[in-house]
């Protein structure tokens, strides 16, 4: 259930994204494709961040730690950006036109994801009875 609410978290972010971000586009359709379709972008953005992330943070140690952190705003941008990549492999009406679109949009997607996921309490996180 955790990761099906995550993705919905993922989604409604990539949605404000699309809105907010004039470099990224989600295509024509109905609302439902349109919802399906930031659905596998995100469950997409999920898989690419739990299995790329870890191992440019681990090649990436030094960079991290010469910027204090903010080399991840750059990689999280172009995980965005592998993710819009992917999405047209797959023939999904979702993509992203450059590097500062997925750059802003993987801000945007971080900071309301947040958001999100402080106003959704996480059932594993209540204390129990």
């Amino acid at each position: 259930m955790h990761v099906l609410i995550r993705a919905v978290v993922t989604a409604v972010a990539l949605a404000v994204a699309t809105w907010l971000v004039p470099g990224i586009h989600l295509g024509p359709g109905s609302t439902l494709a349109k919802i399906v379709t930031l659905l596998v972008v995100a469950v997409i953005f999920g898989l690419v961040n739990a299995i790329i992330k870890p191992i440019v943070k681990t090649i990436g140690c030094l960079f991290y730690v010469l910027t204090l952190g903010l080399i991840g705003l750059v990689v999280n941008g172009l995980l965005l950006w592998l993710t819009s990549w992917v999405a047209g492999k797959l023939s999904l009406p979702f993509h992203i036109t450059g590097f500062w679109a997925a750059f802003w949009g993987a801000i945007i997607v971080g900071v309301v994801g947040w958001l999100l996921g402080v106003l959704i309490p996480d059932r594993e996180d209540e204390p129990s009875a």
